[in-house]
């Protein structure tokens, strides 16, 4: 059943803002690479190489776009430089369209034989992720679903406080135990306790320390095994939230919690302060896992679903 992420012209509005950065950093640079030039030649290519990659694209989807690129000039046997915009577009669509890295325009919650939808996110400190849960949960309660928060980010006092805060301004149940509990018993409470509740959506908080891999997994997995006591198939969804703005250090993280965990999708948050929104493009081809959220801005309706075509069009500015 749809739920939410319809786009309005509003969230067009918003996006468009939010990736204003981006835009005018990549277009400045493309618009000096060609002037003079009519036709894209190779020393355009290289110029555009070298925008995609300062853009954080990321070296091997660069490579990647400008093979297509050539692939299109030996075609067509001609590509002006002013055709240059719609084709690099075109690619650009392509290549998210490859890797699913956009689902419907609206956000679609499974049925699970009566069980809430359990979603496990994860991330480092820093990265924006409880304040993301919090979004999630409004735009969870916004369309008439009951929401669960678990807290079993414990190893920061702080990420426990913030989340009781979230759910305060939501408005929605949180299960905590505090700092230096353990995470897969907070887990089981909350899913214990959304199931009780006939809740049909779960967001469970867990830390996310990178400097010993092994660790993050062992303790991954035994939350998730936990939960699979409680709801038989849970965790359903394994989030990643990744900071935008940190650019190719945010694909490194998500290498490192790709080899932890099995994650089914991306949120990509601080989108609004950087001129990086490249990043996207990279991390979702390069990974082969759908963005489903991006942070486009501070208010609490800025983290959208993430819509392909509409992402591609803001940066290309129509």
């Amino acid at each position: 059943m749809a739920l939410f992420g319809w786009f309005s012209k509003e969230k067009k509005e918003s996006l468009d803002k939010g990736l204003e950065k981006t835009k005018e950093s990549f277009f400045s640079k493309l618009t000096r690479s060609v002037v003079g030039k009519s036709k894209v030649d190779d020393e355009v290519l290289d110029e555009l190489e070298e925008i995609l990659i300062t853009s954080d694209v990321g070296v091997q989807t660069t490579l990647k776009i400008i093979d297509r690129i050539q692939e299109r000039i030996a075609r067509d046997k001609y590509v002006g430089t002013d055709e240059l915009n719609s084709v690099l577009r075109e690619e650009i669509s392509g290549l998210l369209a490859e890797h699913d890295t956009s689902g419907p325009t609206e956000y679609e919650l499974p049925t699970h034989n009566g069980n809430p939808h359990v979603i496990m996110v994860v991330g480092v400190n820093g990265v924006g992720k409880t304040t993301s849960i919090g979004k999630l949960a409004h735009q969870f309660k916004t369309a008439g679903k009951k929401v669960v928060l678990g807290a079993a980010d414990t190893f920061r006092a702080a990420a426990v406080d913030q989340l009781i805060i979230w759910a305060d301004r939501v408005g929605v149940p949180i299960v905590q135990q505090g700092m230096g509990a353990d995470p897969a018993s907070v887990a089981f409470d909350a899913l214990s306790s959304a199931k009780a509740q006939g809740a049909d959506v779960v967001i469970i908080d867990t830390a996310g320390r990178l400097h010993n891999k092994v660790n993050l997994m062992n303790e991954l997995s035994k939350i998730k095994r936990v939960m699979e006591k409680v709801i038989p198939d849970a965790p359903h969804e394994i989030l990643l939230v990744l900071d935008g703005s940190t650019g190719q250090n945010a694909f490194e993280q998500a290498k490192q919690f790709a080899l932890a965990t099995s994650l089914t999708g991306l949120i990509i948050t601080k989108l609004d302060g950087t001129a990086k929104g490249g990043v996207v493009i990279g991390i979702s081809d390069q990974m082969s896992i759908p963005v489903r959220f991006i942070g486009v801005g501070e208010g609490i309706e800025d983290l959208q679903v993430f819509h392909r075509e509409e992402f591609v069009s803001s940066i290309f500015g129509s």
